[in-house]
């Protein structure tokens, strides 16, 4: 019965220490020293939210630059359902989901020609991601430009604006986010 009392008081000092104080203290230099993501990188659009810098959303409309396809169960960006498809690369219905893409993205972008960026095909592992490559953001130029009457050169420079390097420089690719960008054009 010695150990049982050191044991007792070792177990109430932990779970004070590492149950309550450190998770306090993390949340509190969280709030204090990065409070915008500390809540979630939420952005309004004047006092109503508009979403999270950091989970994608599902644009349709041929007046906003569509995100990367979500591989989310019943609706698109459903953080609930988070996660690939997990399809693999020999299932002919990976073949189709691509095929059905490639052709809705052709017909909202007639205009373009060549390949279409193949972030604009492929979902993200979580399917929720909230960016896109630069090229993928200009394949769709022409068709925002023209849907919102706005010059391309305008939009281009929105696209310019909202790119965003990767923090070494030399890893990763430059991305736009895309519900930032949108959030852009509709305050012009």
């Amino acid at each position: 019965m010695s150990y049982l009392r050191p044991a007792l008081v070792m177990l109430i000092l932990l779970t004070l220490l590492t149950g309550i104080a450190y998770p306090l203290l993390t949340t509190g230099l969280a709030q204090l020293l990065f409070s915008q993501q500390a809540n979630g990188s939420l952005l309004y659009h004047g006092d109503k939210l508009a979403g999270s810098a950091l989970i994608g959303q599902n644009f349709t409309q041929p007046r906003y630059f569509w995100g990367r396809p979500s591989a989310t169960a019943d609706s698109a960006y459903n953080a609930e359902a988070s996660g690939g498809s997990n399809l693999a690369a020999s299932n002919p219905a990976l073949d189709n989901a691509f095929a059905e893409r490639a052709a809705l993205l052709r017909q909202a972008n007639p205009t373009m020609r060549g390949p279409i960026p193949v972030d604009l095909l492929t979902a993200s592992g979580s399917g929720l991601d909230p960016q896109i490559s630069v090229a993928a953001a200009q394949y769709q130029l022409a068709r925002v430009a023209a849907a919102r009457h706005l010059p391309p050169a305008r939009v281009a420079r929105l696209i310019a604006e909202h790119s965003e390097r990767p923090a070494p420089g030399f890893l990763g690719t430059t991305t736009v986010n895309v519900l930032q960008l949108n959030m852009a054009l509709d305050a012009l």
